[in-house]
C-alpha cells in the first residue's frame, strides 16, 4: 500500500492505491495477483496484487489496513507443529496453515530466528520465479478477469533476475532473536517501491504479543512485537497481524520457518471505501556460511480472503500465486 504525495506522485486516490502496499509479505511477503476494486462514488482503484507483491517481497510483509490497533484484534497463536518446513519450497502448491495451539510464549509470542541472525545485514533479494497454481482467473479480481491476471503476471515476470538491495535487522531478546519488524518493514516497502513511501511504522498490542507482557516478564521497551501498523505518505495505513508461525532447525547451520499474516489496508481520510483484507504466507530457509555471511531462500504465497474475494471458496484455502526469491546477506553490525 503505497501512498503518493511526493516524488512525482499524483495525489489522486487512484494513484495512491496503485502505489500502496498491502501485505509480504509477501518476499515477503511478493506475489503476482492483481485485483481491482472499483468504487463508483470516488473512482478508487486498488491494485491488491501489486500491493501485495511490493509488500511482502519485502520479505515479509510480511499486507486492509487498520490505522488503529483497537479496530480488530486477532488472537495470535502458534500453528500446530509442521514437519519438514523446508520441503514447502518444493511443493507445486501450498495450503494456508490453520492457527493451532496457544503459544507457550503467551504475551511475548514471536517468530524466533537462530542466534546467528542477530545484528544488521545488507540483503540482496532476487525474484527467481512466479507461478499461478490454480490458474489465471484467481488473479483477476472479483470477476476473474484473465486480462487483468495476464497483465499482472507479465509485470511480475519482468522483475525476475533483478536484485533488490536493502538493510534488515534482527534483535536479541530475552526469549531469542526476532525480526525488528518496524525497521524491516520500512526498509522493504521503500526498497521495493524504489522511493520513500512510508511515513511511519509502529507496533500494536494484541493479546499474544504486547508491550505490557514483554516488560512484566523482563523484556525491554525496544523488543519487537508481532503486529505492525504502517502509515504511508498519504491518507492510507496498513495493519498486519501474525496468524500463525512455526520454525525448525534443519541442521546446526541451517534453519527454516514460515509465517502466515493477515493485512488490512484502509484509507485514513474521509473516503468511505471499505478496507481490503489480504492473507499471505512467507517461508524462510536460511543457511549460515560464516559469522558474517548467510544465504537463503524466500517463498511468498498469496491466498484469497473471504471478506475480499468472491472466488475464495472455490480456491479451497490453496495459494493462488507463489513467488520464489534468493537471499544473500552480509553482516553490517
Amino acid at each position: 500500500m503505497k501512498s503518493n504525495m511526493r516524488g512525482g506522485y499524483r495525489t489522486s486516490l487512484k494513484n495512491l492505491s496503485r502505489f500502496c502496499l498491502l501485505s509480504f509479505a509477501m518476499v515477503s511477503a511478493l506475489t503476482p495477483e492483481r485485483t481491482k476494486f472499483e468504487y463508483a462514488n470516488n473512482k478508487l482503484n486498488v491494485d491488491r496484487r501489486e500491493a501485495l507483491t511490493k509488500s511482502i517481497a519485502s520479505g515479509m510483509v510480511y499486507s486492509g489496513i487498520m490505522a488503529s490497533s483497537s479496530f480488530l484484534e486477532i488472537q495470535t497463536v502458534e500453528a500446530a507443529t509442521t514437519k519438514n518446513i523446508a520441503d514447502l519450497f518444493n511443493a507445486e502448491t501450498l495450503t494456508m496453515p490453520p492457527s493451532g495451539r496457544a503459544s507457550e510464549f503467551q504475551g511475548v509470542d514471536n517468530t524466533y530466528f537462530p542466534s546467528w541472525m542477530e545484528g544488521e545485514w545488507d540483503v540482496r533479494q532476487t525474484l527467481t520465479s512466479c507461478n499461478t497454481p490454480l490458474g489465471l482467473k484467481f488473479l483477476g479480481g472479483p470477476n476473474g478477469s484473465e486480462e487483468i491476471a495476464m497483465k499482472t503476471i507479465a509485470e511480475q515476470k519482468e522483475k525476475i533476475g533483478i536484485p533488490v538491495n536493502l538493510q534488515l535487522r534482527w534483535a536479541k531478546t530475552k526469549w531469542g532473536v526476532c525480526e525488528d519488524r518496524v525497521f524491516n518493514l520500512r526498509q522493504r516497502l521503500d526498497a521495493f517501491a524504489g522511493r520513500k513511501v512510508v511515513a511511519s511504522v509502529e507496533y500494536a498490542d494484541v493479546s499474544g504479543s504486547n508491550r505490557k507482557s514483554v516488560l512484566n516478564l523482563g523484556g525491554k521497551e525496544s523488543d519487537p512485537l508481532q503486529t505492525t501498523v504502517v502509515y504511508y505518505r498519504g491518507p492510507a495505513a496498513q495493519k498486519t497481524f501474525l496468524l500463525s508461525h512455526d520454525e525448525e532447525s534443519v541442521d546446526a547451520g541451517s534453519w527454516a520457518a514460515y509465517e502466515t499474516t493477515r493485512s488490512i489496508f484502509a484509507l485514513t481520510n474521509t473516503n468511505t471505501a471499505p478496507p481490503i483484507t489480504t492473507d499471505s504466507q512467507v517461508v524462510w530457509y536460511l543457511e549460515k556460511l560464516d559469522d558474517n555471511t548467510v544465504k537463503g531462500k524466500l517463498r511468498l504465497a498469496d491466498y484469497l480472503n473471504a471478506q475480499s474475494d468472491t472466488l475464495y471458496f472455490e480456491s479451497r484455502n490453496r495459494a493462488v500465486s507463489i513467488s520464489d526469491y534468493t537471499l544473500e546477506l552480509k553482516k553490517v553490525i
